[in-house]
């Protein structure tokens, strides 16, 4: 197969979506891999890597994207990248298509089979393409939180460890997953007063244990949110519903009553956010303020910190490419149901519930359409 591995457009997206490493493998198994020239270089990859490795460097993205069979990304196409898509293009990537519907027109019309990272399951029911992303997410969603609470920055000049004398910062996360157990990990790390709400009972009892009794658990819901949100100096919004748009459970008028210059960071705003005065934001301009509150909602956090971020991703990502590149797309989704899950677009009809439901679109189940 040929695989194609474009240079990230996204604002300050500096993932790339296979390693040199990834590359030698894909190439070593007698693919071949397309690579565009300075498409790792953020994540401290240079072409020279891919060159030795076997790949052949490109020196555009049209050459790259015109001349492979699947494309495999970090983030979601945008702008010019829309036009390179092309009936039975394969694309490999981080889709996020609830709150995109006119990514999800451009998949459909031109009949691409779009294949999403972050709703691939494995035979455990779990996420694992999302899961690299969502602990690197969730660890730095507490160090950002930190860093805004300075008062230069515009916070409140909250040490959210304090000092012996002087109390902790609090540090609400609303959802107990892959992302809020990260936060927590970090917060605790940093001498916090840590809370997170969850819906689960199952999952808080988990926590308790996990943590040792050194967070508080709180059971979802209105009432226990908004005593929380109001007392918290920082809040971490992290919040999942796979594939589909995030529910906003922290309304305007809960934000409204928190403690001025308190800072919020939502994780979960790739799914368009679990918190009612979110927008996106970019690594360029990240941060709002509103009701006085500082909002930090950058789609794609982990690009602050590549190297890793790109070496625990494509840990994850590529057995799959593999099977792709050696078995084929169709026969992989046909033999495995959680691969099946992934597919969000297919030969232009829409083929996640998920999606269809926050769009408000038809939809088939793709094991109807092979």
């Amino acid at each position: 197969m040929i695989i194609g591995v474009p240079k990230e457009i996204k604002d300050h997206e500096t993932r790339v979506g296979i390693t040199p490493a990834g590359a030698a493998a894909l190439t070593a198994a007698g693919n071949t891999v397309l690579v565009e020239s300075g498409a790792g270089e953020s994540s401290a990859f240079p072409d020279a890597e891919y060159q030795a490795a076997g790949a052949k460097i490109l020196a555009t993205a049209a050459e790259v994207w015109n001349a492979s069979e699947m494309v495999v990304k970090v983030k979601e196409p945008i702008g010019p990248e829309l036009g390179y898509f092309r009936p039975g293009l394969i694309l490999f990537t981080y889709l996020h298509l609830a709150p995109l519907p006119e990514l999800t027109d451009a998949l459909l019309n031109n009949k691409v089979t779009g294949i999403a990272y972050e709703t691939i399951r494995d035979r455990s029911g779990a996420l694992p393409l999302l899961l690299p992303m969502s602990e690197v997410a969730g660890r730095m969603s507490v160090q950002v939180g930190a860093s805004y609470l300075e008062h230069d920055k515009g916070g409140r000049g909250v040490l959210l460890g304090g000092v012996p004398g002087v109390l902790p910062g609090n540090v609400c996360i609303i959802g107990g997953g892959i992302v809020g157990t990260n936060a927590a990990k970090v917060a605790l790390g940093l001498g916090a007063r840590v809370t997170i709400i969850d819906l689960s009972l199952n999952r808080l009892r988990e926590l308790d244990d996990i943590f040792g009794g050194r967070v508080n658990t709180l059971a979802s819901n209105p009432h226990n949110i908004a005593r929380v949100v109001e007392q918290a100096d920082l809040l971490v919004g992290a919040v999942l519903v796979a594939g589909a748009s995030a529910p906003r459970v922290v309304s305007e008028e809960m934000v409204s009553h928190m403690k001025k210059c308190a800072v919020i960071v939502d994780v979960a705003i790739d799914q368009g956010g679990c918190i009612a005065t979110v927008r996106p934001t970019t690594h360029s301009a990240p941060t709002f303020v509103k009701h006085g509150v500082l909002h930090y909602c950058v789609t794609n956090m982990p690009a602050a910190v590549p190297h890793t971020s790109t070496l625990a991703l494509t840990h994850a990502t590529l057995p799959y490419v593999m099977r792709f590149a050696q078995q084929g797309v169709e026969a992989v989704i046909r033999q495995e149901k959680g691969v099946q899950e992934g597919v969000n677009t297919f030969a232009g009809t829409l083929t996640y519930p998920g999606v269809a439901q926050s769009q408000q679109r038809p939809w088939k189940p793709i094991a109807e359409l092979l």
